[in-house]
């Protein structure tokens, strides 16, 4: 199970990375096991945009149990997931910045970022990660 504070230790250390290595206002989303939200954080002046596309990132890489950046490879044209960013209403998002939380070997919930180039949506969802 993922807590309020897991959740909490996870977009600290987001924040961390965007503030300090990364130098863009981010907005990070953690969601549960079932994929619902469970925090969120905008840093200021972060872009409005970018809200729900954080909060899709999760989704995603909760509902399917990967990282986007990899979705992003596996729904190219030809391969096997290619149109899935229409499913689920829309919500599927197909690039980098969402990644499975796992503690013990079982998927605990998910993190996402958005608010800056993929590279850096990336680096500071792995920096949340690795804070679980």
């Amino acid at each position: 199970m993922l807590t309020l504070d897991d959740a909490k230790r996870i977009i600290a250390a987001a924040e961390k990375t965007a503030t300090d290595d990364v130098g863009q206002p981010m907005n990070i989303a953690v969601v549960d096991a079932g994929g619902h939200l469970l925090a969120f954080v905008r840093q200021p002046n972060a872009w409005l945009g970018s809200i729900d596309i954080a909060i899709n990132k999760a989704f995603t890489a909760r509902a399917f149990d990967i990282p986007t950046k990899k979705l992003a490879e596996l729904s190219q044209p030809e391969e096997q997931f290619f149109g899935i960013h229409a499913s689920n209403h829309s919500r599927v998002v197909i690039f980098a910045g969402g990644i499975p939380l796992e503690r013990d070997g079982a998927i605990v919930g998910a993190i996402g970022v958005s608010g800056g180039f993929s590279k850096q949506d990336q680096a500071v969802a792995e920096a949340g990660a690795a804070a679980l």
